[in-house]
């Protein structure tokens, strides 16, 4: 074993540190997470509308009209369908900071770009026709959501770059001293943003004179679409949480690292199935943000909530107990940083092994019993990730009771798979105590005598 913790703090750790202190990979983590508050407000309008009580849905309708979902509906629009023009601006801005250049600056040039390359005309079907009429001078809603999140990321890094780039070689317009810094700054983005507006611009006039007409549609066929067939899929979502947990047990942050990869893609499947929940239709995707949130992180990464519910319940040792408490608080509300590192299970080769495999046991059932039909699938609610169990999954498919009888369910095999690992490492440590009293007693019978 000491062999085996050896590798890890030689090898695995420091390729893994690297990756986790890769400046882009942390901008685009951080940009996405300033759309969650957005994304969660509008979720709240969206279990309004859609609240699953017959009495409450009559009451709706008999008090403020046949039309009150639809209105409802407003405030989700308004969050979930600028998705990509926000995490523009926050990619940009969290990258900008990390080189120490204006973000504010760097922000606004990023949504200029990407606005820039999205296309001013959308295809409209009427109702009751066949025949789409292509409608122009107006911005179509999908590409600023969901939809155009892999272009904004992506002209986020690269105007940013070329933003940095500029403005570290001091290729720009200086003000005299006596002008305010808010105009002075502007002043000196003109030169970066010229050039980064003119070359966005060239770039979309020689796409557009090509089969794929458009920066979205080369970025969705080259980019989107094979990383959503990996990261929407059985095995990609395997292999994305078994390296969650392997960055976890190196003592780094593997939800953040690995979301960082992944979230872009779970985000689209996410308002791809909250667009079909508002329309009732077949939600399209099982694996979303939620998916990963409400039913494999119970309690946090490695659903550790179960392994708490153990320490209480049966631990002898009273280092387990009082982790055990400790622990209950944060664990209801999916924060398990203190078993992680208090437990701890990083760089345990014993706690290291439940904490890999449950998550990814978790992963199979949950997506089997989704994919058959057995329990309903993510209704691209943005659950707050520290919403408790039961009322999560419940929350999370809409009102499904599915949801929240799944969590329970893998629970239980949280337990099963933790407890016997967690026995045997509450003996160790009992043992370790019980050697320390008789040590301590011995001590105090010589010093006596």
């Amino acid at each position: 074993m000491s062999k085996f913790n050896r590798f890890l703090e030689d090898k695995v750790m420091i390729v893994a540190g690297k990756v986790a202190g890769q400046r882009h990979l942390q901008a685009m983590r951080d940009g996405l997470i300033l759309t969650m508050p957005l994304l969660i407000i509008g979720s709240l309008f969206l279990i309004l509308a859609n609240f699953p009580v017959e009495g409450y849905l009559n009451f709706m309708e008999k008090t403020f009209g046949e039309s009150w979902a639809t209105k409802l509906g407003y405030p989700v629009s308004a969050t979930f369908d600028i998705m990509a023009l926000i995490a523009s601006f926050g990619i940009a801005y969290r990258l900008a900071e990390k080189y120490g250049v204006d973000a504010l600056s760097a922000g606004a040039i990023s949504v200029s770009a990407f606005l820039l390359a999205t296309p001013y005309s959308f295809l409209y079907t009427p109702p009751g026709s066949e025949t789409g009429i292509e409608v122009t001078g107006g911005i179509p809603v999908a590409l600023l959501g969901s939809k155009g999140l892999f272009v904004a990321m992506i002209l986020a890094l690269v105007s940013t770059e070329i933003y940095r780039f500029i403005i570290q070689r001091n290729i720009v317009i200086k003000m005299p001293d006596g002008v305010p810094p808010a105009v002075s700054k502007s002043f000196v983005a003109l030169i970066p943003g010229f050039i980064i507006i003119a070359l966005v611009w060239i770039v979309r006039l020689a796409i557009e004179n090509t089969s794929f007409e458009s920066v979205h549609n080369i970025v969705n066929q080259l980019l989107q679409e094979p990383l959503g067939a990996l990261g929407g899929g059985l095995v990609g979502t395997v292999i994305a949480v078994l390296l969650q947990q392997l960055l976890w047990v190196c003592g780094l942050h593997g939800a953040t690292i690995v979301g960082g990869v992944m979230d872009p893609i779970w985000y689209s499947f996410m308002d791809e199935n909250r667009i079909a929940f508002q329309n009732g239709t077949e939600l399209p995707n099982i694996v979303t943000k939620q998916f990963i949130e409400v039913w494999i992180n119970i309690g946090g990464s490695g659903a550790t909530f179960t392994l708490v519910v153990a320490m209480i319940l049966f631990a002898r040792s009273q280092q387990m107990k009082q982790l055990g408490r400790l622990s209950t608080g944060p664990g209801i509300f999916n924060i398990n940083e203190p078993v992680i590192f208090g437990m701890p299970v990083v760089l345990n080769p014993l706690m290291m092994v439940p904490f890999i495999l449950t998550p990814v046991v978790l992963v199979i059932i949950t997506y089997v019993s989704m994919q058959t039909g057995l329990v309903a699938k993510p209704a691209g609610i943005a659950v707050p990730w520290t919403t408790p169990p039961i009322l999560s999954g419940y929350l999370a498919t809409g009102g499904k009771i599915s949801g929240a009888v799944i969590q329970v369910v893998n629970m239980a095999v949280a337990f099963l798979i933790y407890f016997p690992f967690f026995k045997m490492w509450d003996v160790q440590k009992y043992k370790e105590e019980r050697q320390l009293e008789d040590l301590t007693s011995t001590d105090s019978n010589v010093n006596v005598n």
